[in-house]
């Protein structure tokens, strides 16, 4: 992590809980709350071996707690006998073609899970704060660019109707119950250890450093806004350090860069970053249910806790395509 956190003694000796600690973004942010001193637990559904935290050992660092998301008294017990402090909920069905083909699993697990896990706090005196995860799809399609957090969430299709309804959730509990909630809407997120090869950027740095062509699913004119991963770990800390104030309690927040870039420039940078600029990439044009443009106003995070982005987009995909360049090896 090569960004510091102005108040990383914060963690020290803090015990955290992280729902999706093996995910991608889980196994950022787990690495980096250990290398501010925290005690983590984690819920682990599965210990997938090629998870970042697996295969780094991080995962021997931490506590694990095996079981489901959905399993409330689990959820309970571990945040009782633990005796949490800070909640991070980043687990959940994040794949929008699995919520296409699988909407009721989609629900239950990215809705459900979340009231759940929100109740399990609830009932929990030494619960400080909690950190939602919901995503700039929460927002659904808007006419007026950049999103900002006032705007009404009105997700359509599956997976963003499951992030409006879990963020709408999450709100809920902290003005009615008064806990100290923050939602996060990130950006797309990119980094090393994603290994969706059916994202965008995963997708086109494998394909060429094979030296074969990209592939472009869409037109290649959908615009969106990329988020390094480092810098939405570096969002969460803050939100979570800040969790009482009221700039902070009960409110959400976007983490993004503000700059979008079309799909078609984003795989051409990543081809210039490769040095193999003869690999062209190939455009399908067959995405269906998809919004045309996304991107986010960061000014929120900027003025409640001096968030801001870190990373340029070069800069992220150099580190990125480094990071993979040595995984493929």
């Amino acid at each position: 992590m090569s960004q510091e956190d102005p108040q990383a003694d914060f963690w020290r000796g803090r015990r955290v809980f992280i729902t999706g600690c093996t995910g991608f973004l889980g196994s950022w942010l787990t690495a980096a709350l250990l290398e501010r001193g925290a005690e983590v637990v984690g819920l682990v559904r599965l210990r997938e071996p090629e998870s970042q935290l697996v295969r780094t050992g991080l995962i021997s660092r931490i506590e694990q707690v095996s079981g489901e998301l959905l399993d409330y008294h689990l959820l309970r017990r571990t945040l009782v006998e633990c005796r949490i402090d800070t909640v991070f909920h980043l687990a959940g069905q994040t794949i929008v073609g699995v919520a296409n083909r699988e909407p009721v699993e989609t629900f239950e697990t990215n809705i459900r899970g979340t009231w759940l896990l929100l109740e399990a706090a609830r009932q929990t005196p030494s619960v400080r704060g909690i950190v939602v995860a919901s995503s700039e799809k929460a927002y659904g399609e808007q006419l007026d660019l950049p999103y900002r957090e006032e705007y009404p969430l009105q997700g359509r299709h599956p997976y963003e109707v499951s992030k409006s309804c879990a963020d709408l959730i999450a709100q809920s509990f902290a003005h009615t119950y008064g806990q100290a909630i923050a939602v996060t809407r990130c950006s797309n997120l990119y980094g090393g250890g994603d290994l969706n090869w059916n994202r965008l950027i995963p997708g086109t740095i494998r394909s060429v450093l094979s030296g074969q062509r990209p592939i472009i699913r869409s037109d290649g004119s959908f615009r969106r806004d990329y988020l390094y991963v480092a810098d939405a770990v570096l969002g969460y800390l803050m939100l979570a350090e800040h969790l009482t104030e009221p700039a902070v309690r009960g409110q959400p927040f976007n983490l993004g860069s503000g700059c979008p870039v079309s799909a078609l420039e984003l795989v051409q940078t990543i081809v210039a970053i490769s040095g193999r600029p003869e690999l062209e990439p190939i455009i399908l044009n067959e995405v269906k249910h998809e919004i045309q443009d996304e991107y986010l106003s960061p000014q929120k995070a900027s003025e409640a806790v001096g968030w801001r982005q870190q990373y340029s987009l070069a800069r992220g995909l150099e580190e990125a395509m480094a990071w993979y360049r040595a995984y493929l090896n």
